[in-house]
């Protein structure tokens, strides 16, 4: 049989596939890998986001990859920080060679009777290419890089000023001395109010209704503590460790007592605003954690309110005229700018059209399996990450049990692997996600199916996760190998006698 140009083709060079590489180089060595990014450099998110400030939303000792100690002071890293790891990463595990930019992935397809993806790529003269792969695993993360949500903002148009998204953030905007009206209520608008307001005139974020902050330290004491002490991986591993169960117990309250927490968050915003604070712009209608908790490192948002260089106000906009914003309340916000940090629109699969067969591929119709394949789709990884803590934890567990089943699939002598589930055979369905936030919901028609019970859910618990990907077996009744080869009029099973009796 011809062998496939790379045997497994990684769409997307940030966290999540440059986690799979990672693991590839030490789990997979004798692989070959090729990372496709439409982009002209990595970093996925942070490449593409530029505005002010902007930082990770969780710890990097969380946020980066299991494999590689984070370096750095600030454990709440700004955007180049991040960027900055991501190529030491590459270079230093001989990645860089792997991957291919400005080359955007159209199509992929699979081919039953070769057991191979055919993958047609773009690149920026609109010359188009193909190549060949036994595996496809998407990195491409989850939400639209070409279009953010439009919040259908009412007579925006009549806007005087300059109006702009953080997602298209232009080069060298010039704000200083500038009012500045940014709508939103969620980790980016609480990120470009303090850093904006260091040279603008006002900076006013608008918000319909208020979210759950939460302060938090941008440097780890106890990080420090264990680099003094330890080796540097030893240190790494055991402030990962302590931010991990920090962060479950944190969400485990949420959901067990979240009145306790919510009172805790109330005393911490009352301790950081004196008289600045205002319940009817701190305190949500909603429980902590129904939708995600912004961090607020070192108060940097409390301490820009209390200065009087930034303020919130809660309301909702009736309209604009070319001088500001018009508010249902009959109040009035002049602006010389306005920001629409109005949130995400998530796209499955980096908007790739998948086929089986010539079919295409309805990813709704599938069932999620063990959180990164789908039901009946042979040779197929993906990664959605965490809701509740870092992406990359996600990631990770990702990409280790795709090597994982890459490397049993060698002893086995298979080049199929596929969950399979008969029609009979499916469990009911649940919801996806227990959040409220609008940019899941509105999403939701997207998701492939999520069952109530593990391998057919999509957990947001990485405890759990990883005790079950340490203790399911890879092949665990449901994951079934197969060989193909170019004579064969069918799929043979591939069935060694260590994997029959792991069976």
């Amino acid at each position: 049989m011809s062998q496939p140009d790379t045997d497994v083709l990684i769409i997307g060079a940030g966290l999540s596939g440059i986690s799979m590489a990672g693991h590839m180089k030490m789990h997979c060595p004798t692989r070959d890998f090729v990372i496709l990014d439409r982009r002209d450099q990595l970093g996925g998110t942070w490449d593409l986001f530029r505005y002010p400030g902007v930082r990770s939303d969780s710890d990097m000792h969380t946020l980066g990859f299991s494999f590689e100690p984070w370096k750095h002071d600030d454990a709440i890293a700004d955007g180049p920080a991040i960027l900055e790891y991501l190529d030491r990463v590459v270079d230093e595990r001989g990645i860089r060679p792997h991957m291919r930019f400005g080359e955007e992935v159209l199509s992929a397809d699979w081919d039953s009777k070769t057991a191979r993806w055919t993958i047609t790529s773009r690149r920026k003269d609109g010359t188009q290419s193909t190549l060949t792969a036994r595996w496809l695993y998407f990195g491409s993360g989850y939400y639209d890089y070409d279009n953010p949500h439009d919040a259908d903002i009412p007579e925006l148009d009549a806007f005087g000023g300059q109006v702009l998204h953080p997602q298209f953030w232009p080069d060298n905007l010039d704000y200083k001395g500038k009012k500045v009206v940014i709508i939103g209520s969620g980790a980016t608008a609480v990120t470009l109010v303090p850093a904006m307001a260091e040279d603008a005139e006002s900076v006013t974020m608008l918000q319909r209704t208020p979210t759950w902050m939460g302060k938090g330290p941008r440097q780890d004491k106890w990080d420090r503590r264990f680099r003094r002490w330890f080796p540097e991986k030893t240190a790494y591993w055991l402030t990962r460790r302590k931010n991990i169960l920090f962060r479950a117990y944190i969400f485990s309250l949420s959901r067990r007592n979240p009145q306790k927490l919510a009172d805790k968050l109330r005393g911490m915003q009352r301790a950081s605003l004196g008289d600045k604070y205002d319940p009817k712009h701190f305190e949500p209608p909603y429980n902590p954690w129904e939708q995600r908790l912004c961090l607020i490192p070192d108060g940097d948002l409390y301490k820009a309110m209390r200065a009087d260089k930034a303020q919130i106000v809660t309301d909702h906009i009736a309209g604009f005229d070319a001088g500001g914003v018009k508010l249902q309340s009959g109040d009035y916000l002049p602006a010389d700018i306005v920001v629409t940090a109005t949130g995400l629109k998530l796209a499955l699969a980096g908007k790739v059209a998948v086929r089986k067969d010539g079919a295409p591929v309805d990813f709704t119709d599938h069932y999620f399996y063990r959180g990164t394949m789908f039901s009946n789709l042979p040779n197929l990884s993906f990664v959605f990450g965490y809701l509740n803590a870092s992406w990359t934890l996600r990631a990770d567990c990702n990409a280790q049990y795709a090597c994982d089943v890459l490397n049993d699939m060698a002893k086995a002598g298979a080049n199929v692997a596929v969950a399979e589930l008969a029609p009979e055979d499916e469990p009911g369905t649940v919801e996806p996600w227990d959040y409220s936030s609008g940019y899941l919901q509105r999403a939701k028609h997207l998701m492939p199916k999520v069952g109530p019970e593990r391998p057919w859910t999509l957990k947001h618990e990485y405890l759990e996760d990883v005790k079950d990907f340490r203790q399911r077996p890879v092949r665990d009744g449901v994951l079934r190998f197969y060989s193909v080869d170019d004579s064969a009029t069918e799929a043979t099973p591939a069935e060694d006698h260590q994997s029959i009796a792991a069976e």
